[in-house]
């Protein structure tokens, strides 16, 4: 049996999260320019951290998770302007704070020790 791997799962529930808000946020406020940026690096993170599974080699696996890891750090820029700019809550604002600075730690972690074991 395959073991979870948890930077995947955690990428892809906080991509589903970002989706739902992108939702919320062009239904209600109708706002389209910084949620489609919001829409675009949240959910770049997992696809880059799939792609790395199956990286060519260590190098690649390394490159992979730290462009995934700067799209984690971006997302966290439009996550701070758009709750700035009060088109998102601070309830739902600290929800997804939390979740992507949970996965800047993981992936800054990763990218770290992958390049010692390069």
């Amino acid at each position: 049996m395959r073991k979870e791997n948890i930077v995947q799962k955690k990428s892809f529930d906080f991509a589903l999260q970002v989706v739902g808000q992108v939702k919320e946020l062009q239904a209600g406020s109708k706002e389209y320019v910084l949620s489609k940026q919001l829409l675009r690096s949240g959910t770049a993170i997992g696809a880059l951290i799939k792609e790395a599974e199956h990286a060519e080699s260590k190098k690649d696996f390394t490159h992979k998770m730290s462009i995934a890891l700067k799209e984690a750090n971006e997302t966290k820029y439009w996550l701070d302007l758009l709750f700035r700019s009060e088109y998102i809550p601070k309830q739902q604002y600290e929800i997804l704070n939390d979740e992507s600075v949970q996965l800047i730690r993981l992936l800054a972690s990763i990218v770290k020790s992958s390049k010692q074991n390069v």
